[in-house]
């Protein structure tokens, strides 16, 4: 059982460009995650009984991300807690950025999903906070975090999403949502380019009309879009007392249609059963035009396949895998990750085949940085040696 504790500071601080003369009472609070691991987290609470907001930061930063847009937030009437993951900030736990990838992702897998409920669940016992009536919002790794905390409660009536991706689930909680409004934004000049796709096919696909897309040229990744457009804090403000205290559940003067990129589409239908087989008749006659059409990003198409081989759908894995390959035939990464998906299959000689191609392509990957063409070698060889070759045969 999740156990929570929180010490007061006892200090008040002013809600700083929200247009309302107003203060906010704010406290930092000690969280104990399941597995007993300390979390840190501020609660921002509200001058009058309203709903409540988590915030969830990216991955790049920590809770305090977070501050400017909690202080307004409290000041419109809605309390807000901000948490710091387990290995971030103030909280305990193996400094995230120091772990191993595999473990990277166990840790997300496995202790985020609890430690996020125990924050969520201090959030909504508090005095005065609308328990039913709960808006969740996410930055880069955050959105994924935002709409799987969604997934699970269902006292979740309004997202907010900037510069971020869900997995194989979160997209389809997101097609069958018809009742949960979003707020989506991103940046031209993103540091990570994929999330600014990423976040475009998440609008497109969100089921319920009631949904907002902010599309700006700077501003960076995630919550530092902040520091170029505050204007864009207010926007959130006014989306949440919307969807929480006006019409619960509902923005009705938000529905608009945003104009995606046709690769949005692309990724939509390969993420449907048969898909990666119509996609590949396309790039088949799309490249009778033009040799070098690729059709959909790289990075996206792979993190796919790895989500079905996560779902133990090696099949399915293998179509999207062998996809983007054809896409991407100078790709070492695309290639070992086609070697994973058959090496789960059973297929080993296939395998064995496409690890060799991955480390034939790297000398000449003039793509990937170094540390990721020294792991693409260590996948690869790794493969060969548990398939009984040695590497350079």
């Amino acid at each position: 059982m999740a156990r929570f504790s929180f010490r007061i500071f006892g200090f008040l601080v002013c809600a700083v460009n929200c247009g309302v003369s107003s203060w906010s009472a704010e406290r930092v609070v000690d969280l104990t995650a399941g597995d007993g691991v300390k979390l840190k987290a501020t609660y921002f609470a509200a001058a009058k009984p309203g709903p409540g907001v988590l915030l969830l930061h990216q991955c790049n930063r920590q809770r305090k991300v977070w501050d400017g847009l909690a202080q307004q937030l409290a000041a419109a009437g809605i309390n807000v807690l901000t948490l710091d993951y387990r290995g971030f900030g103030e909280s305990d736990g193996d400094r995230f950025d120091k772990l191993p990838p595999q473990e990277e992702a166990q840790i997300q897998a496995e202790k985020w999903p609890g430690d996020i409920d125990t924050a969520f669940q201090y959030l909504v016992s508090q005095p005065g906070v609308t328990r039913d009536v709960i808006g969740v919002g996410g930055a880069s790794c955050g959105v994924n975090n935002s709409i799987q905390t969604a997934r699970r409660h269902t006292e979740v009536k309004s997202l907010v999403l900037l510069s971020g991706s869900t997995d194989l689930k979160g997209r389809q909680f997101l097609r069958e949502s018809t009742k949960l409004p979003v707020f989506l934004a991103v940046a031209d000049d993103d540091e990570y380019p994929t999330a600014i796709v990423a976040i475009e096919w998440l609008y497109s696909l969100a089921a319920d009309p009631d949904k907002k897309f902010v599309h700006v040229a700077t501003g960076g990744h995630g919550a530092d879009m902040f520091k170029v457009h505050p204007d864009m804090r207010g926007d959130i403000v006014n989306w949440y007392v919307t969807t929480l205290i006006k019409t619960p559940g509902r923005a009705a003067g938000a529905r608009e249609t945003a104009t995606v990129p046709k690769e949005v589409h692309v990724l939509d239908q390969i993420d449907q059963p048969g898909g990666a087989a119509k996609v590949a008749k396309n790039l088949e006659e799309a490249r009778k035009q033009n040799p070098n059409a690729k059709l959909f990003p790289e990075d996206i198409v792979n993190f796919m396949g790895y989500e079905h081989l996560q779902a133990q759908d090696n099949k399915g894995a293998i179509e999207i895998l062998k996809l983007n390959a054809e896409a991407y035939p100078n790709s070492p990464n695309v290639y070992d990750s086609l070697s994973d998906a058959y090496f789960a299959d059973g297929q080993r000689d296939l395998a064995r085949e496409n690890a060799k191609k991955a480390l034939e392509l790297l000398p000449s990957d003039t793509t990937d940085p170094e540390d990721r063409r020294n792991g693409i070698k260590a996948s690869a060889e790794e493969k060969l040696k548990q398939l009984g070759e040695a590497p350079n045969n």
